[in-house]
This record gives structure tokens, C-alpha cells and sequence, in this order.
């Protein structure tokens, strides 16, 4: 199946769930995740409308943003201290803000770059940070409170990667984020669901899904 037809397909689908939950397709933003996959394949996806791309490691996304200064790498994979400087260098946003030292080893790097870099936060509603990274419920207000409100880091919603097969998880992050809209008195956008559980992500609010292999195809390992 070509490029094309792929995201064709996936585009039907997201058309589909958001009828069936009464949303206007264009709320839902489509984000190829282009992790081991060549610039050529992405710049194929650019050439079909596409300028933004999820990266999980910050070397091989700093790397593809470097080659293709046009394009937007958004950066999705855990982060660790030492790596955050290439990753406001390379990154237009950042997905996977996790805990407070973090947050603050960000706004001292953004203030010394004098960079402005949207960052989102990573929850973990179900004791996954162990494997996945994510911040847990109750730590969310040290970890928004790091960030200060700081311009150089505005906040714009969070990113999650609930249990497989577990599609009751995207209405806990649903109801979470409602709460949080509410006492920051700010919008908030939500980051969920994957090829497999597209339409419930829909269903409960998501504004972003994000697909890797049934977008580009398979992997090269």
C-alpha cells in the first residue's frame, strides 16, 4: 500500500469517529510519528500536506529538523537532563515534560536560547512512568508549578499513553483535563490515542492522535 493510501485510510477513519461523536474532522490534528524512518519517506509526507513530525529520541530528531529546517519535529520520547539543550534547539515542542526538575532545567536552557518552545505534559493515570514516563496525578501541581507560567514555556495540554486495550483511560484523561482547564482558566489540549484505539480517543475529546506504522509503514529496524 503506498503512502497515500494509508493516510487516506486513516483520514476515513478519523472522518468516521468524529461523525459518530458529532466533531468537526479538522479538531482532530493527525501527527506522523517518523521515528526510524527515512527523510525521503518524510519528506513524501510533506509533499501530501504534512509539516509536522513526532520523534522519540532527541539525536535522530535533532538530526532529520538539521536536514530539513522547512518541517517541524515535535519531540515525544522521555527526556533526561543532559539532553535537554539540543532538544530546545531541534524541537518545536516538547511531549514529554514529566517532573518539575525537568521543568525548571527547561526554563533556565529556554531563558539562556532565548527560545519559546510549547510544551506539553506526560500523565500517568495507571503506575506506567516505570516504562512509559509520565507524571502521576498528584505530582501535576509541582510540575505546573515549576513551569511558573512561564512564556518561555507556555503550556498546551498533555500527552498520554494509557494501557493497551484500556479505552476507559481516555475519559479519565478527558475528565482530568477538564478539571485542569477549569482552575488554570486556560484551553488545554489532550494527545491520545494510536492506530489501535483511534476512534475511542476521538470519542472522548482527544485533539491530537499520533500514528507511526499504519501511517509510513513499517519500521526499518
Amino acid at each position: 500500500m503506498s503512502l497515500a493510501d494509508r493516510i487516506g485510510g486513516l483520514r476515513a477513519r478519523i472522518r468516521r469517529a468524529c461523525e459518530v461523536a458529532g466533531r468537526d474532522p479538522g479538531s482532530v490534528e493527525l501527527l506522523p510519528v517518523s521515528k526510524k524512518q527515512p527523510l525521503s519517506l518524510i519528506r513524501e509526507a510533506a509533499a501530501l500536506g504534512f509539516t509536522r513530525f513526532g520523534e522519540n529520541y532527541v539525536q535522530e530528531g535533532g538530526d532529520k529538523a538539521a536536514a530539513s529546517p522547512e518541517l517541524t519535529f515535535v519531540l515525544l520520547g522521555p527526556l533526561q537532563r543532559n539532553k535537554a539543550k539540543p532538544a530546545l534547539q531541534h524541537f518545536a515542542e516538547i511531549q514529554s515534560l514529566d517532573r518539575p526538575e525537568l521543568a525548571e532545567r527547561l526554563r533556565h536552557l529556554a531563558e539562556d536560547l532565548h527560545v519559546v518552545r510549547p510544551v506539553w505534559i506526560q500523565v500517568d493515570l495507571w503506575d506506567e512512568a516505570t516504562k512509559l514516563g509520565g507524571c502521576a496525578e498528584a505530582d501535576l501541581p509541582a510540575l505546573i508549578a515549576a513551569l511558573g507560567g512561564d512564556a518561555r514555556l507556555p503550556l498546551r495540554g498533555f500527552m498520554a499513553i494509557p494501557p493497551p486495550e484500556d479505552e476507559g483511560a481516555f475519559i479519565l484523561l478527558a475528565k482530568l483535563r477538564d478539571r485542569l482547564q477549569q482552575d488554570l482558566g486556560q484551553p488545554l489540549r489532550l494527545s491520545m490515542g494510536m492506530s489501535a484505539d483511534l476512534e475511542a480517543a476521538i470519542a472522548a475529546g482527544s485533539d491530537q492522535i499520533r500514528i507511526g506504522t499504519a501511517f509510513f509503514g513499517e519500521r526499518n529496524n
